[in-house]
């Protein structure tokens, strides 16, 4: 039987020690990109919640108990604002899952990162040309355009990272991490760290709505910025090419 190792060099010494440390590099980059677009949905969440219109940019779940809530409660701009951030959000996630689809997935992950922060920009700069408290159609329109922006992280990290991982609909894990510690009395650090990272950029999205409400969007889109920037570099790619490595 021929030797499956022929042509391939020897690895230098200390070399698999490196890769165990590279390894870990690896993690620690792509759990530090996931807890930011995390503090980025919550802080969009907050700033969609409070000022566009009282709906949700990521947890459609939310949206679609409201868009039949409204039904009972006779309140047609309820409907309406759940149902523009519900579009906008699916239009969001079939394009983004469109530009990741196929080979070279980092490249096109990368892709579909830059339209989402593509749509946070003209969110911020359109927000604020308002002054920071959009109204009537320029409010409608940027809740399409979060939503968008939201359905398209969710299209990118359902994409890229394992099955059941996210960075905007966190139900899931909070149940997963419950669930966990009910079995094996262990705790999900990863899981609890995304979770507080919502709690940090809704409470963050909500104080600047409250005391700088121009700089609002300024959150969001410089945290996707940096995650973007990032992952030109390859501490944000495994050996695989993948743009977040599997969260530790």
């Amino acid at each position: 039987m021929a030797d499956v190792t022929e042509g391939v060099p020897a690895p230098a010494p200390g070399g698999r020690a490196g890769g165990r440390r590279r390894g870990r590099a690896h993690r620690a980059g792509g759990m530090t990109a996931a807890l930011a677009l995390t503090v980025a949905t919550g802080a969009m969440d907050a700033i969609s919640f409070l000022a566009l219109g009282g709906v949700f940019t990521s947890v459609m779940t939310a949206n679609l108990s409201l868009l039949g809530l409204s039904t009972g409660s006779h309140d047609p701009r309820l409907a309406r604002d759940a149902a523009v951030a519900l579009c906008g959000y699916v239009v969001g996630a079939v394009v983004s899952g469109r530009i990741v689809r196929g080979r070279r997935t980092a490249r096109r992950a990368r892709w579909a990162l830059a339209v989402e922060l593509l749509a946070l920009g003209v969110l911020w700069v359109v927000w604020d040309t308002a002054g920071g408290h959009p109204s009537g159609g320029r409010q409608l329109g940027l809740l399409a355009v979060a939503a968008l922006a939201m359905g398209g992280q969710s299209g990118l990290v359902r994409a890229v990272c394992p099955p059941g991982f996210s960075t905007t609909y966190l139900t899931g894990v909070l149940t997963g991490l419950l669930v966990e510690a009910a079995h094996s009395r262990r705790v999900r650090w990863a899981d609890l760290s995304l979770l507080a990272a919502l709690v940090l950029g809704a409470a963050c999205g909500g104080l600047l709505v409250a005391y700088a409400a121009r700089a609002a969007p300024a959150l969001p889109t410089v945290l996707v910025a940096l995650v973007l920037l990032a992952s030109l570099t390859s501490l944000a790619r495994d050996a695989e090419g993948r743009l977040w490595p599997h969260p530790p």
